[in-house]
């Protein structure tokens, strides 16, 4: 999964990028300060797969993981190649989904590249880009289309749809707010618009709002309103005590959490709105060569997830041994789980849950 840092710049986007990646990107109180896009791969977190490496010390250990990609600040004008326009738009359209980091904080010390502190005008900004960028490539597909209908009267709904899609884009609103069918959808997801993928406005708040209480924060409620028109979620972040958390060992992490009436890091609530947001889930294999986790789509069967680990165990798929997770903690070893026949045999047909520890028995 690749996930791209997006916003203004200085709106504390490559101070996130740097705590929750530990990569030491540049991060200065200037433009442009991150040109190439700066990449970092982060291990899920998952206690599960704690508890499996305890029960079987293994040789190896695995966690599914996610690339962040921190992305050049961008300017008005993107969507024509301003600034660093091009390149923008272009690592975006290779991403899953969008960070979009949104400033929601006051500091006189911190230049706004607009002179001010407004969310909404700086989710307008960058959202318009992409719709510029989006109205071009969904004009090329009409033009396509058209000249399909000339041949085949049938492309008529399809052509509808896609005019559609153009007369909400140029409204100014995303490709995301658009109401489809399951059909629409699979149309609209074949052609690659930007502002179409899933987004996550992170909206970057001060250690005092986090400490005083996050729904006091005046600017929240008006990123809230944006992402509900455009069903998109919001992660209230704070970047700067995202820097500090990753410098801390785990028990002090803990206990400066706790004191901010936190349980978790935002790093760790920001991989679990993507994994909503992109429906994902883990599936777990575990012995004692290695225990690992593997990211598959929600609704994928057995056969497929078996794909994840490699294709002949797709292609020789005979059947999946599977237990719940909950269930083989609770009898502390996969022997005891089988005495009380907790352990399934489940076929071509079986959908993947959530923490499932699967074996598959394939034959090529």
């Amino acid at each position: 999964m690749k996930l791209g840092i997006v916003g203004l710049p200085n709106v504390g986007k490559s101070t996130l990028f740097n705590a929750i990646t530990n990569a030491g990107a540049q991060s200065a109180n200037y433009p442009f300060c991150t040109i190439e896009p700066n990449v970092g791969v982060v291990a899920v977190p998952d206690k599960r797969l704690d508890k499996l490496a305890q029960m079987y010390n293994p040789d190896k250990y695995t966690p599914a993981s996610i690339e962040f990609v921190d992305i050049a600040g961008l300017v008005k004008g993107a969507s024509k190649g301003e600034g660093l326009g091009n390149k923008f738009l272009s690592n975006i359209r290779e991403c899953d989904a969008i960070v979009h980091v949104v400033r929601c904080f006051d500091n006189d010390d911190i230049i706004h590249v607009d002179g001010s502190v407004d969310p909404v005008r700086d989710i307008e900004t960058i959202n318009l880009e992409l719709v510029l960028s989006d109205v071009e490539m969904i004009t090329r597909r009409i033009d396509k289309t058209q000249k399909l209908l000339k041949a085949d009267k049938k492309y008529q709904a399809e052509l509808d749809f896609f005019n559609r899609v153009k007369d909400t884009l140029n409204e100014g609103m995303s490709a995301r707010s658009v109401e489809c069918n399951e059909e629409e959808a699979e149309l609209l997801s074949s052609v690659a618009l930007l502002t179409n993928k899933p987004v996550i406005y992170a909206a970057n708040m001060s250690e005092d709002d986090f400490a005083n209480g996050i729904e006091n924060n005046p600017y929240l409620p008006k990123v809230r309103e944006i992402a509900q028109l455009e069903h998109s979620a919001v992660l209230p972040i704070c970047a700067q005590l995202e820097a500090e958390i990753v410098e801390m060992d785990r028990e002090e992490k803990e206990l400066f959490l706790a004191d901010l009436g936190l349980e978790e890091s935002g790093l760790d609530r920001l991989i679990k709105e993507c994994y909503s947001l992109l429906g994902l889930i883990s599936y777990l294999t575990a012995g004692k060569p290695e225990v690992r986790a593997w990211t598959i789509k929600e609704g994928t069967k057995a056969p497929q997830a078996a794909g994840k680990i490699h294709t002949d165990f797709e292609r020789g798929f005979i059947r999946a041994e599977v237990i719940a997770f909950d269930d083989l903690i609770a009898c502390g070893s996969m022997t005891a789980a089988k005495e009380k026949g907790l352990v399934r045999s489940e076929g071509k047909e079986y959908v993947m849950k959530d923490g499932d520890i699967v074996l598959f028995r394939f034959n090529v």
